[in-house]
């Protein structure tokens, strides 16, 4: 291959002797180009791009002495128009301190002027292009391996034997705060300290284990970097040892990657995996461990300990009516006043929904869980202040205790949950401890919750008809339903199933199929040509909540013939007044439709004029437990004569609940009553009785 010379020199006869020498029979292939002056030799190199139609040079021999330029500055002119290029000076005997100066300033070598032949020359030029290419081709190999470790993500840190720092990539200088400068020649320790992230002693790195196992070792996990400025990094790290050509190890390579974002993303996953992500609170799984964890210690211990369950009421329909931001505020609210409730050595968990459990460790005794029960009770009590809201909150609270209810943790927490559901049975907000005889209740409930899933569709429910009379002249006014369970056992008490029914998110389905039932069977009679009469359907609270309730009311009407005249709907007082803004929108679109509005138990809730004023209601329906003291409470007769009269002002109906006696009755009508229902009048009837009756009676449809 032919190699492109450019001889920089102005002396023809010594560019003679250059030129015969490099074209001799010596085995090269120089092709000589010559200029003598050097701005020409500095056009030519400038050129040497291979875009200007010459050939690409492969070196350049330079006379420093020029026309137009001598010396270093011949020099440094045309190393500066291509530094890429090798130079060989041709130097005077004069001139040999210069022309080494030209080597220390990017020259590869000088050959003397006055030993020019064709043999030491050629070869001499032969050499400095292939070491020039040597070097050209390490460039570009130190510079792809610069650029490598400096993209790879990675800090990598080389040492030598002695455990001196060779090497820093630009990760390593920014991961350890410390430059190439200041830690090249530092011992590894001094820029790369690192400590255990649990108990923060220091670690030795993985360096000098490589060495003496000649081989990769990744050090121990959960490692901690100490940075020069004192910041701690979550690393990882590995070593591996450096080979000369002889296999012998001559340093090592350390790579480290920093772990900080995977770390944190790790233990705050493993953190969710133990705690509920609304209120930070223990979870189920994290609960279980720590109970399991403390009946341990009381057996060891002969200690005891108490399992709190508790359920908030009718937390349902603060979601339902506020929205489920507000729930989760007021979740989140509930868990901050239980946390202050217990000791640090206790535990508050929140097991889903709205429900939490408190483990109360080493009781000295059983009452300490009744103490503690109070306490939760009375705290949780005080109004919850949210977003505006004032919210009013109660709760169930079961209690289990160790070794008395259980031996292990699913026991004790089966036997609170069984005492919770007793609790809510017995009218909330209280607590009740676990006894054996709950199992027995809680397995039947569970059968009942069961088998109320398939009542509907078996046929097993029924209704039953008690008449509303007008007390003055005897007459039927309406029939109000009564919904029956005949299981294929037996009978079960509505006092039974109803409440199991709401609990368990089935009283909706149950209400629309008593509401149709029960208008099916008012237009059956109208069209066997009985007269017209008005049948009064009991609404729950979750129905009325349910957001198709309206429509659901109309389509039953339209469904079954009847006129909306002809049908009641009857709404507890307490309900009405848990969100009678929402209720009262209900309430007058169902008005407007034309049914009539009856309030049930009045006088046990909210009861006040405002109230009243605020609902379009018919009726009020007087509860029956101030019709049984009429004969021997004075104060329950005035609260009777005193409902009469606003009834009567208001331009409602009065109905009296449960009239079970003559004296009863009497009074009612003394007091100028309207009308009454009870088992002094008539017990529920069946369908068939409920026609006989009609059939045989003269009914006023509207008193």
């Amino acid at each position: 291959m032919t190699r492109t010379i450019l001889l920089i020199q102005y002396d023809p006869l010594g560019a003679r002797a250059i030129q015969d020498a490099l074209s001799s029979d010596n085995g090269y292939d120089f092709c000589i180009e010559r200029v003598t002056t050097c701005s020409e030799g500095v056009k030519r190199l400038r050129n040497d791009s291979g875009d200007s139609g010459s050939d690409k040079l492969s070196a350049a021999m330079v006379d420093l002495c020029l026309p137009d330029s001598k010396g270093q500055e011949t020099f440094d002119r045309l190393f500066q128009a291509a530094p890429h290029i090798p130079f060989l000076i041709l130097s005077r005997p004069a001139d040999e301190e210069v022309a080494k100066i030209a080597v220390r300033r990017g020259a590869h070598d000088y050959f003397p002027l006055d030993r020019i032949d064709g043999y030491f020359l050629p070869k001499i030029l032969n050499i400095l292009i292939q070491h020039a290419a040597i070097l050209e081709a390490l460039y570009c190999e130190q510079e792809r391996a610069h650029v490598t470790l400096n993209s790879i993500g990675d800090a990598v840190i080389s040492a030598d034997l002695s455990g001196q720092v060779t090497y820093l990539n630009s990760i390593a200088e920014s991961m350890t705060g410390w430059s190439s400068v200041d830690a090249v020649g530092r011992d590894l320790t001094d820029v790369f300290h690192t400590i255990d992230s649990a108990t923060h002693l220091d670690v030795p790195n993985s360096t000098a284990a490589a060495i003496r196992a000649d081989r990769i070792v990744t050090v121990t996990p959960h490692s901690t970097l100490i940075r020069r400025d004192g910041i701690e990094v979550s690393i990882e790290e590995s070593s591996a040892p450096i080979h000369d050509r002889r296999g012998l190890v001559t340093g090592t390579i350390m790579v480290c990657h920093d772990v900080s974002d995977a770390r944190s993303l790790s233990l705050r996953m493993a953190y969710l995996a133990q705690h509920d992500e609304l209120t930070n609170l223990p979870n189920r799984g994290l609960l279980n461990e720590r109970l399991s964890h403390d009946i341990t210690l009381a057996k060891r211990n002969r200690g005891r300990l108490a399992v709190l369950f508790l359920d908030l009421d009718r937390f349902k329909h603060v979601n339902d009516t506020l929205g489920h931001l507000i729930g989760d505020q007021l979740l989140q609210s509930v868990s901050k006043r239980l946390l202050g409730c217990v000791r640090d050595s206790d535990t508050v968990s929140r097991q889903g929904g709205d429900e939490f459990v408190v483990l109360l460790s080493a009781l000295p005794n059983a009452d300490d869980a009744a103490v503690g029960a109070q306490k939760i009770l009375s705290t949780l009590s005080a109004p919850h202040l949210i977003e505006g809201n004032e919210l009013h909150l109660t709760v169930s609270v079961g209690i289990s205790t160790y070794p008395e209810d259980g031996a292990d943790a699913e026991a004790l927490m089966k036997s609170a949950d069984m005492a919770m559901y007793h609790a809510k049975e017995t009218g909330r907000n209280n607590y009740q401890f676990f006894n054996p005889t709950m199992n027995a209740r809680a397995i039947e409930r569970q059968r009942v919750e069961s088998d109320l899933h398939h009542a509907i569709e078996r046929g097993e429910f029924v209704l039953e008809y008690q008449p509303i009379m007008n007390l003055t002249t005897g007459y039927i006014l309406s029939f109000e339903a009564l919904i029956r369970w005949r299981r294929p056992d037996g009978l079960v008490s509505p006092a039974q199933f109803i409440p199991i029914a709401e609990d368990s998110g089935q009283i909706v389905a149950i209400g629309q199929w008593v509401l149709r039932e029960a208008c099916r069977q008012a237009q059956s009679w109208r069209g066997a040509g009985l007269p017209a009469t008005r049948v009064a359907v009991n609404v729950s609270a979750a129905e009325l909540r349910s957001k198709d309730f309206r429509e659901c009311v109309k389509d039953i009407l339209v469904e079954t013939g009847l006129a909306a005249d002809y049908l009641e709907l009857e709404l507890t007082e307490t309900f009405l007044m848990q969100d009678p803004q929402d209720t009262a929108i209900v309430l007058r679109a169902l008005k407007e439709y034309g049914v009539h509005l009856a309030l049930d138990d009045f006088g046990t809730g909210y009861s006040s004029l405002t109230h009243l004023k605020r609902f379009p209601i018919d009726t009020l329906k007087i509860d029956r437990a101030f019709i049984a003291g009429l004969n021997s409470d004075t104060d329950d007769a005035c609260i009777v004569s005193a409902v009469i009269g606003m009834g009567k002002s208001l331009n409602m109906r009065v109905v009296a609940e449960g009239i079970e006696t003559r004296k009863q009755l009497s009074f009612l009508q003394a007091y100028k009553c309207a009308a009454g229902q009870g088992y002094f009048l008539s017990r529920p009837l069946t369908p068939g009785d409920c026609a006989r009756l009609l059939q045989g009676a003269s009914t006023v449809a509207n008193a």
